[in-house]
């Protein structure tokens, strides 16, 4: 069941209005971004199928220690790899409702850098 927004968080209904907006097919998947206390996650969807492409976060044996911002860099990087490996090289990016700065900068940023085109 849907939430009203009434009852939605404000990154909630920002999410909402951000997804409206970017819908990704299986010419130009979605970049998506989570980001808890701890953790950041990074997933490439085709919304149209249902499927997610490729996947990283630093919960990955490959995303190795530090600061949560080189956690995060480190992320983008491993999710841009994994997306050239899975054959997609344009995404449309969606920040989840999180302000463009900080750990969603530095993983966009670094997914660029990847070979990620948005």
């Amino acid at each position: 069941m849907r939430k009203q927004p009434h009852e939605m968080t404000p990154r909630e209904k920002r999410h909402r209005r951000v997804r409206a907006r970017a819908i990704g097919t299986a010419e130009r998947p979605r970049l998506n971004v989570f980001r808890s206390l701890n953790h950041i996650y990074a997933q490439v969807i085709d919304d149209g199928k249902g499927h997610t492409l490729a996947a990283a976060s630093t919960l990955d044996k490959d995303v190795s220690g530090g600061s949560k911002l080189d956690e995060a860099k480190a992320v983008g990087k491993l999710v841009a790899e994994r997306a050239k490996a899975a054959g997609v090289s344009k995404v449309v990016f969606d920040r989840g409702g999180y302000l463009y700065h900080g750990r969603v900068k530095a993983l966009a940023d670094s997914a660029r850098e990847g070979g990620l085109d948005f």
